[in-house]
């Protein structure tokens, strides 16, 4: 196997990490995407081109060939799928400034509405580290940060101490591309990270200078906060699987549901396009009941 080879496989592993890490998803769709991203890094190596440095013309070629060999539009809608994730996946650790993928046209397949907590687990969650030690102390700051801005968790490990700004409730967040924004965050939130500030500036005289440490004072993995998650849902009695970008379905599910207006969910979770917001609109049977009965003129 060639050098070149050798640094596409650690990619294919670290990309597929990341999906089953941060994303969460389940191990049969992390094998579907590896399958797709697989094929595309070898239909690249055909062609000599850097797939992370693919043009939005590579994708489309790409994706003919795929179509030529007789796929079918499901199989297409996820090769689309995977390099959107893929894409976005590189946006996030390299930096790539833009994703080729992002305005790929997908076969018409109804979306699959993402999973949340209910309020009352997210309660329950937000509860689970109920102790004094220092790592109960962080992550019910990071808990209860996530929950009251809907952060991406590699915006979470990478944010800045100085980026939290407590004094008016805002967090300045650095997200896909570089894009920078403004989210605010409330008054509950707001406290738990002033104690964990306090303990933290206690306990580490030299300390990183991102907000959330591990116990040896450098910055926290997003593996490492994954775990901690895990651990945590135990404590709260929640069967579902946990993982971080669940807090971010949560978040945006419970805003609309108490009444946000799109718009405004699309600026703190840090979407370029509307669409892609539009899937949290969903809401529970018993919601649309009571809407119904109370807007209804013959309700």
């Amino acid at each position: 196997m060639s050098e070149k080879d050798k640094d596409a496989a650690a990619r294919l592993e670290e990309y597929c990490r990341y999906l089953s890490l941060e994303r969460g998803l389940s191990p049969r769709t992390v094998s579907a995407y590896r399958c797709d991203i697989g094929a595309f890094y070898a239909w690249a190596a055909e062609k000599k081109i850097a797939a992370a440095k693919a043009s939005r013309s590579d994708l489309d070629d790409f994706l003919w060939a795929q179509r030529e060999k007789g796929l079918k539009p499901a199989s297409l809608f996820r090769k689309v799928e995977s390099l959107k994730s893929y894409f976005g996946f590189e946006m996030l650790e390299e930096g790539l400034p833009e994703s080729p993928a992002e305005t790929l046209r997908t076969p018409r397949i109804p979306a699959r509405l993402p999973k949340h907590l209910t309020k009352d687990e997210a309660a329950r969650l937000l509860a689970a580290p109920n102790t004094a030690e220092y790592e109960d102390v962080r992550d019910r700051a990071m808990l209860e940060l996530l929950y009251a801005s809907g952060l991406r968790v590699s915006e979470l490990v990478s944010l800045k101490t100085e980026a939290a700004n407590l004094q008016d409730g805002w967090v300045r967040v650095l997200g896909k591309g570089n894009k920078e924004r403004m989210v605010p965050v409330h008054a509950r939130a707001l406290a738990a990270i002033r104690v964990y500030i306090a303990e933290r500036e206690r306990r580490f005289k030299n300390p990183a200078a991102e907000l959330f440490l591990g116990r040896t004072g450098k910055r926290l993995s997003r593996i490492q906060f994954w775990r901690r998650l895990k651990e945590l849902g135990v404590r709260a009695g929640i069967k579902q699987k946990l993982h971080p970008h669940l807090l971010r379905h949560t978040f945006a599910t419970h805003l609309l549901q108490g009444g946000a207006d799109l718009r405004s969910v699309q600026e703190m979770l840090g979407h370029a396009d509307l669409a892609t917001t539009q899937i949290y609109t969903h809401l529970d049977a018993s919601a649309l009941k009571a809407a119904h009965a109370k807007h209804h003129p013959r309700g």
